[in-house]
């Protein structure tokens, strides 16, 4: 695999998160916040893929802007639905309207445990309990995890949504993400990074 650097870009009404990946001459972006494919653009960037942490609506918001600019494919656990959008419950929350461009999924994950794409390997864990399509991603050969909302610098994903699950997200994260080295950089949703050792040892939801 080649060398990469990450470029991170936070967008919308919630600072959503999401993460370029620059591995040689390919472009992976990691979730779609608001804003996301203008700033692509601004940076002259060909992006060769989309893949979702989730389909929450602040995730996803840019990918069908970032489906008509690039033409790219999009990776996710399962196709899309207003249940995982929850688009009709963030309009009664924020009082406004929160439709979507269209876009479609071309490559599903459920089942699937990791992703050979060209200058970049990386090994997908379901940790459902935020959502029931939540993913995270380790990139391979670096201690580096793409988080999503399952796990953040001092929290965990809400799970007072349809479909939340609080027990099933703190089982996911003490059996699936506890196994990774302490020094893994977890890149989250929303907020600063964190690192595996630092989460175990002071996250107040995980004590």
């Amino acid at each position: 695999m080649a060398d990469f650097h990450i470029e991170p870009f936070c967008g919308g009404l919630f600072q959503t998160n999401g993460y370029l990946f620059r591995c040689g001459d390919k472009n992976w972006l990691f979730d779609a916040p608001e804003g996301a494919a203008d700033w692509l653009l601004e940076k002259g960037v060909t992006l060769d893929g989309l893949i979702l942490t989730h389909q929450h609506h602040d995730h996803v918001i840019g990918a069908g802007k970032i489906v008509e600019a690039f033409r790219c494919p999009i990776w996710a656990y399962s196709d899309p639905s207003g249940d995982l959008t929850m688009a009709k419950r963030l309009e009664t929350m924020i009082g406004m309207p929160c439709d979507l461009d269209p876009y479609q999924i071309d490559h599903l994950l459920e089942g699937v445990t990791d992703i050979n794409l060209p200058e970049l390997s990386v090994t997908i864990l379901h940790v459902p309990g935020h959502s029931p399509d939540s993913l995270c991603f380790l990139i391979e050969g670096h201690p580096l995890l793409v988080g999503g909302d399952v796990l953040f610098n001092g929290g965990i994903g809400r799970t007072d949504f349809p479909h939340g699950d609080h027990d099933l997200l703190i089982s996911g994260i003490k059996e699936k993400l506890w196994q990774l080295a302490d020094e893994t950089q977890v890149l989250p949703g929303h907020g600063p990074t964190t690192t595996i050792g630092i989460e175990k040892a002071t996250n107040p939801f995980l004590q």
